[in-house]
């Protein structure tokens, strides 16, 4: 439920790019809330409220140590101590913190975890693979964000042989919604009646092997995502998740 807007509320700043205070997407990436990407779409949305009143200027700068913070109606607390998890999320559950339709989410397989924890990016409902769950919202936008490109690395099954020309198409990169997607590197593991591939990305466009395959006419029959920059872990089994070591950590914070 959307909070109620209240006239008589003020906060310390209600205008974009203010002077005082901290940018409100950032107050709610490091309170756990989400990346600060996903918190903008969150202000745009009309679902978040200082001291009552729907805010959905970007840009606009609160004060977290005086003013009421509310997504969906639910109360923002303080930044939390970071935490990271990798999961291997299985088919026909969703990258997502909640589902209006009660479908299976990825939070409900971290059983156990008391930090409130988001998605890094997402895998579609019939691919599996690894995925890291975080309430580190600056890690989280670095990861996800176009302009830095991290690589994640899929193992693809593919209807049918496909030839090399349609793999040279995929590693120059193609059009999808009238914009050239970034060029993939394709390993051919092994062609038989159909094809499995090794395909690296460097963005992440929504379902975008699954649509550069369907249009070269060879259709995605198994998706799995095996790494994300440098993180791997191929014995994580799907429905299973481990905290990130230290020195995983520290390496994806490299790539900063």
């Amino acid at each position: 439920m959307r909070p109620r807007t209240s006239a008589s509320a003020t906060t310390t700043a209600t205008t974009p790019d203010g002077e005082r205070g901290v940018r409100l997407q950032k107050v709610l990436a490091a309170a756990g809330v989400a990346s600060r990407r996903a918190a903008e779409l969150l202000i745009l949305a009309g679902r978040v409220a200082v001291n009552g009143r729907v805010i959905t200027a970007l840009g606009t700068r609160i004060d977290p140590a005086r003013d009421v913070v509310k997504v969906d109606g639910d109360r923002v607390g303080r930044p939390e101590r970071p935490v990271y998890y990798l999961l291997h999320k299985p088919k026909g559950v969703l990258s997502t913190v909640r589902d209006p339709r009660g479908r299976p989410t990825v939070i409900g397989l971290l059983r156990g975890v008391q930090a409130r924890v988001f998605p890094v990016g997402r895998l579609d409902w019939n691919s599996e693979g690894l995925i890291i769950l975080t309430n580190d919202g600056d890690l989280a936008n670095h990861l996800t964000h176009p302009s830095n490109h991290v690589p994640k690395v899929y193992r693809v099954k593919i209807k049918g042989v496909v030839e090399p020309e349609a793999l040279e198409q995929v590693r120059r990169g193609l059009y999808l919604d009238g914009r050239r997607t970034l060029p993939a590197p394709v390993t051919r593991i092994s062609s038989q009646q159909n094809t499995w591939l090794e395909v690296v990305l460097f963005e992440g466009r929504r379902n975008q092997i699954r649509r550069v395959f369907e249009r070269l006419g060879h259709p995605v029959l198994k998706l799995k995502r095996t790494a994300i920059g440098p993180i791997a872990d191929r014995a994580l089994k799907p429905g299973e998740y481990r905290p990130l070591l230290p020195a995983e950590i520290a390496r994806i914070k490299e790539l900063r």
